[in-house]
């Protein structure tokens, strides 16, 4: 089931916590006041000015300042229900647990000898060059419960893939 705005219609699952890191919550409010403060009131003046030249049905710089307004609405809508009833956690500060859990960073070492480092993040948060995978991702999904020394397999577009578990830490703050 998918959930319909901000609901989802199976109770179990609307009770789970979403969680997303300090670096994360920060960098969308940095995007909410930016719109917010900046963009937004730079496009109202724009559509005001080009309201104030006469015919609306046909003033390019009207049309496309209210679309660009609707779209900078639409995002704000979207990262203030993003952030609403999240579980901000300070990686920095976070309590050491014996398995994976969201925020940890993990060492594993791949079926072909390879060693990854990740930190486990939302999926607004995901950077996987930058070793930051989502904990809805195949292998975030996989890792989630995980100790160390656990081996386990993901199906990737690549085909299935065999790692092990090396390292888990926490309170840490960077990779």
């Amino acid at each position: 089931m998918q959930p319909i705005d901000g609901f989802h219609p199976d109770p179990e699952v609307a009770r789970v916590p979403r969680h997303i890191t300090r670096k994360g919550y920060q960098a969308i409010q940095e995007e909410i006041d930016h719109l917010w403060h900046e963009e937004r009131p730079f496009m109202v003046q724009q559509v005001h000015d080009a309201a104030a030249l006469g015919d609306r049905s046909e003033n390019a710089e009207y049309i496309y300042g209210k679309k660009r307004l609707r779209q900078i609405d639409g995002r704000i809508r979207y990262l203030t229900r993003k952030v609403q009833d999240v579980v901000v956690i300070d990686t920095a500060e976070q309590v050491t647990w014996d398995d994976v859990r969201f925020g940890a960073l993990v060492r594993v070492e791949q079926d072909d000898g390879e060693e990854r480092n990740w930190r486990l993040v939302d999926k607004e948060e995901s950077d996987p060059k930058n070793g930051r995978i989502s904990v809805q991702s195949p292998v975030g999904r996989a890792l989630l419960g995980r100790k160390v020394g656990d081996f386990f397999e993901v199906k990737l577009p690549r085909g299935v893939v065999e790692m092990e578990i090396l390292e888990i830490r926490y309170g840490e703050d960077e990779l």
